[in-house]
């Protein structure tokens, strides 16, 4: 039978991260967990020797990696890429597993290029996988159970990052909860994750405790959606005396009791999805939870407790017309807004957006590797494709000018160290942003 003494890890990077955008794609990005959870469930009796290829952070030949087993994880912009990296492993006869979301929304496409592939979480999967592998009885595919058990989970093996931790933000990425209990029109999360679930929190805090670091990010989509759990677990996390940046819903802002604890218990900075400054553009997208009428007042209560806000936006969705550019950086400067963040509006496969797309007859772009939120790939309803890429352009630019920076954050004064070396490293990042050909998109000869 096969015997596995060696596996490599391989995330490939977007087209972005090839391109001189200074220190956005190394610095301001954390570890990922995946690569960490993976490396983790592997079952210690194996005895099996892991290295992760993060091509976020490192170059690397492809011809100097030795493994008896090849796992590639992806996203549906880096899926192009991870491809070729499949196929020229099983090439040379080194056998293939492909996961991911990716994998999980186009599972029959990742087949064509993969030994086997794991959809879902796979933290049930994966190890079964490897243990059928050397037993010589790996299926093709390997599905999330609807019954994944969220208790018992081994930590995550941070050290297979240690050569490379110098380049992250942060290498201390936790998860408690995964799924969301939304519908967001555009979101890939209902399709990767099954329902909406939550680690023990006795397991989340013993997790924390190995980390000794006092920083931490939480990469949950969306903790707070079982509201007890989350109260729960900022109440776990306050002898612990960390500090925290993760991933909310705009209705923290509104639950005293919930953002209260969330401020106590460490919290500095959250990401939510504002998406759209228009009614309108919110309702259609299933997101009708947010209002534009209190987005201030959310700004406001958030700072009040010491919480910078990595607000994100996305242009082209339908009731979006060429002022929507304006009206929306207008609101960011208003609001004093720590980390404004743009994408344009990508129906990502399986979503309800991307059907929407299709059947409209909308998608004018089907290259995966443009599928990366920078790059428009629908027909917008009420502007041209170029409109919207060149408005999208003109908003990052606009927000990270000195004296847009200057004023936001001398308005917020939130976590000013971490949101001014955020604030300079998306500058550089704003004002480099390629535009790229089909032949450049198509050059994968790097590889």
């Amino acid at each position: 039978m096969p015997k596995i003494k060696k596996i490599a890890l391989i995330l490939p990077r977007g087209k972005i991260y090839k391109y001189k955008t200074g220190a956005f794609g190394k610095y301001i990005r954390y570890a990922p967990l995946t690569m960490q959870t993976l490396a983790a469930l592997i079952p210690p009796e194996m005895n099996i020797d892991v290295t992760v290829y993060d091509e976020g952070v490192e170059t690397f030949r492809k011809e100097n990696i030795k493994a008896d087993l090849v796992g590639v994880t992806a996203i549906t912009g880096t899926s192009t890429r991870a491809y070729l990296y499949a196929d020229y492993f099983r090439s040379i006869g080194v056998p293939v597993v492909i996961g991911g979301v990716h994998a999980t929304l186009l599972p029959e496409e990742a087949m064509q290029h993969a030994d086997a592939i794991a959809t879902g979480i796979a933290t049930e999967n994966w190890p079964m996988l490897l243990r059928d592998f050397e037993t010589g009885n790996m299926k093709r595919r390997y599905d999330q159970s609807n019954n994944v058990n969220f208790a018992g989970w081994p930590a995550p093996k941070r050290q297979v990052y240690d050569d490379k931790k110098i380049r992250f933000i942060t290498i201390n990425s936790v998860q408690a909860t995964y799924g969301c209990t939304n519908r967001c029109e555009f979101c890939v999360t209902p399709y990767s994750c099954k329902g909406y679930h939550h680690r023990p929190i006795p397991e989340v805090i013993e997790e924390i405790k190995l980390i000794k670091n006092k920083h931490i990010l939480f990469v949950d989509p969306s903790p707070i959606e079982d509201r007890r759990y989350a109260i729960d677990l900022f109440k776990a996390l306050i002898p612990l005396k960390k500090k925290w940046v993760g991933c909310s819903t705009l209705r923290i802002a509104f639950d005293d009791e919930l953002l209260d604890m969330a401020a106590k218990s460490g919290c500095k900075g959250l990401l939510i999805g504002f998406e759209s400054v228009t009614d309108e553009v919110l309702l259609k997208i299933h997101k009708d939870f947010n209002d534009p009428g209190k987005f201030y007042l959310a700004s406001k209560k958030l700072h009040a407790k010491g919480i910078s806000i990595m607000a994100c936006f996305v242009f082209g969705l339908d009731g979006d017309d060429k002022n929507v550019f304006k009206r929306t950086v207008d609101f960011i400067n208003k609001a004093d807004i720590d980390l404004p963040r743009f994408t344009v509006a990508t129906p990502f496969p399986s979503t309800l957006y991307y059907k929407k797309m299709e059947n409209a007859g909308r998608i004018i772009e089907r290259n995966w590797e443009l599928y990366d939120c920078q790059h428009v790939v629908i027909q917008p309803k009420l502007m041209s494709p170029e409109e919207l890429q060149e408005g999208e352009r003109w908003a990052w630019r606009e927000v990270y000018k000195p004296s847009s920076i200057a004023h936001r954050l001398s308005g917020s004064k939130c976590f000013l160290g971490v949101s001014l070396l955020s604030n300079f490293t998306y500058r550089t990042y704003a004002y480099n942003l390629p535009r790229f050909t089909k032949k450049e998109m198509l050059d994968n000869s790097d590889i």
